[in-house]
């Protein structure tokens, strides 16, 4: 018989988090940009009180534990609020993505069967939009005091502030399994609808001690982290959870995402952390560059989504922040892997070394990964061989939120992503597995074509597709939206790409277009791209 441990049997639930927090952190400061456009502040226990006040308005609404609770908003103290509220009194907070299509935002809000959604001012005339398809919604709640509420909104609404003040905050969070449902994100949606990722807070917990690692994202209590990345995208990417964990100041930025806005509160602040996907970057540094402007305290950044341009890695660390390449996704909570070096990598050659950062990195402790062939086999971790990435950890979905099967294949989840792994474990992203280009048999990886194209002057941004040719099968064809005030020819710009890739991967045409389609997570939308280029011929066809 097997001998059992003698510890304490303290369930790992969100509920405390914030109860540590206010506890041992109690003064440190939460500061955000409301949609107001003024700073409001306050600190761990003020947010901590306030979150028990909206479990006791929610119970007293009817809330049940399990029942959903819908969140549309921006990063901000009230969004805090509810992470923790809802989570903690044991119904589930759900992150709705404001950026989808109303259709979806119905579609989700339906399936999740929210039985009250918690709303921005900015998301007024979405809200009314949206209400009359979500008939099984028992309340909309509006977050704001009295005096910023509408007086003629279409739908019938409650007042946040309202609901609060009608709590005394005398209540203890209750003691619940560390298994049960904590919060739901769905994906984005690119093809058919939108998925569920139902976390628990057991893996919520987990995922946010994992995240804190100094080799992860390194948070620390003497950082002030601001999180770019939007809380109605995978929970923020689990920051804030780990914030508050490690008792961090925690800056959040609002609706103003713009180069000029975040640059004010970053110096404002004192910002020493950051984290978000590259085309917010795209803008801070534009203005950053624009005003020769420097950074003050900002020092660290950590940017996924989409793979990390060389030339964005290089713009940054000449500002003397370092960039941290993290890879992840809805399914995973979000973290996989992130990218710093070794010990032996310190007397690499610079060269050598942003090779290696501009890799997705290595897994972090409770993630484990494999790349497989056609057949399921593993391949070799010798940098070269390239197969579909398998993925599980306690913070890995087993099943998409009420689908009756599984989602993993022998206790591994497909993340549709085809990647490498070199000796050492850093893993590198080579496409989606529907985005990679097969030109002849052989494989083309439409990221790094992009990431040659980003390194030019005149380009702001560019996806690689591949458009069928009746020799090769499939060719890639470069899409480009030039740098504002710059020009660049077609030639010009297939010239730059001799010597830094193989001959044939060189794209055979180059369209410019004004705009290019994004995700509302802002990723580049390349189905999109492929149908609008559906009837396209190539000059080599």
């Amino acid at each position: 018989m097997a001998l059992m441990g003698q510890m304490m049997g303290a369930p790992l639930l969100i509920s405390s988090i914030i109860k540590h927090a206010a506890r041992y952190y109690g003064t440190t400061e939460i500061v955000s940009r409301r949609t107001e456009g003024d700073l409001h502040r306050y600190t761990y226990r003020d947010c901590e009180l306030r979150a028990r006040k909206l479990a006791q308005a929610l119970a007293a609404l009817g809330v049940q534990q399990g029942e959903r609770v819908g969140t549309l908003a921006w990063n901000g103290y009230r969004h805090l609020e509810l992470y923790y509220g809802v989570s903690g009194m044991g119904a589930v907070c759900h992150m709705i993505n404001p950026r989808l299509f109303a259709e979806q935002i119905a579609y989700i809000v339906n399936h999740a069967e929210d039985q009250y959604v918690c709303f921005d001012a900015t998301f007024l005339p979405l809200v009314e939009g949206v209400a009359p398809h979500c008939p099984k919604v028992r309340g909309w709640i509006m977050l704001a005091d009295r005096a910023h509420m509408p007086a003629d909104a279409k739908v019938p609404l409650l007042c946040y502030e309202d609901l609060l003040d009608a709590q005394d905050g005398d209540y203890t969070w209750p003691e619940l399994d560390e298994n049960q449902a904590s919060s739901l994100c769905y994906t984005s949606g690119t093809t058919g609808n939108p998925k569920g990722a139902l976390y628990s807070h057991r893996s919520t917990v987990l995922h946010a001690y994992a995240a804190a690692l100094p080799d992860a994202l390194g948070c620390s209590a003497r950082d002030v982290i601001l999180p770019v990345v939007p809380m109605f995208h995978v929970n923020a990417w689990g920051l804030p959870y780990a914030v508050p964990l490690v008792g961090a100041k925690l800056v959040l930025p609002g609706p103003k995402l713009d180069g000029a806005s975040l640059y004010d509160l970053f110096e404002r602040e004192g910002v020493t952390f950051s984290a978000g996907v590259p085309t917010v970057w795209l803008g801070l540094l534009q203005h950053v560059q624009a005003n020769d402007l420097k950074f003050s305290t900002f020092r660290r950044t950590v940017i996924g989504g989409s793979a990390v341009p060389p030339a964005m890695i290089r713009a940054l660390e000449a500002l003397g922040v370092e960039v941290i390449h993290a890879w992840g996704m809805t399914e995973m909570s979000p973290l996989g892997t992130v990218c710093k070096l070794l010990a032996r990598h310190a007397d690499l050659p610079e060269d050598e070394q942003h090779r290696i950062l501009e890799t997705q990195g290595r897994v972090i402790y409770g993630v484990d990964m494999k790349i497989v062939d056609g057949e399921g086999r593993e391949l070799p971790w010798d940098g070269k061989a390239f197969g579909d990435l398998l993925v599980r950890g306690p913070w890995v979905i087993d099943r998409y939120f009420r689908a009756e099967t599984s989602a993993h294949e022998d206790g591994w989840f497909p993340t549709g992503d085809v990647a490498t792994i070199d000796p050492d474990g850093y893993m590198q992203i080579t496409d989606r597995s529907k985005d990679v280009i097969k030109s002849g048999g052989e494989w083309i990886s439409s990221i790094d074509i992009e990431n040659v194209a980003a390194a030019h002057p005149a380009v702001h941004m560019a996806a690689c597709i591949s458009v069928r040719h009746p020799k090769w099968d499939e060719r890639p064809l470069l899409v480009v939206v030039k740098r504002a005030g710059m020009d660049v020819s077609r030639e010009a710009l297939l010239q730059f790409f001799e010597g830094k890739v193989a001959k044939w991967w060189i794209p055979d045409d180059v369209a410019f277009v004004t705009e290019i389609p994004l995700t509302a997570t802002g990723k580049m939308q390349k189905l999109r791209l492929r149908e609008q280029f559906a009837d396209y011929r190539l000059p080599t066809a």
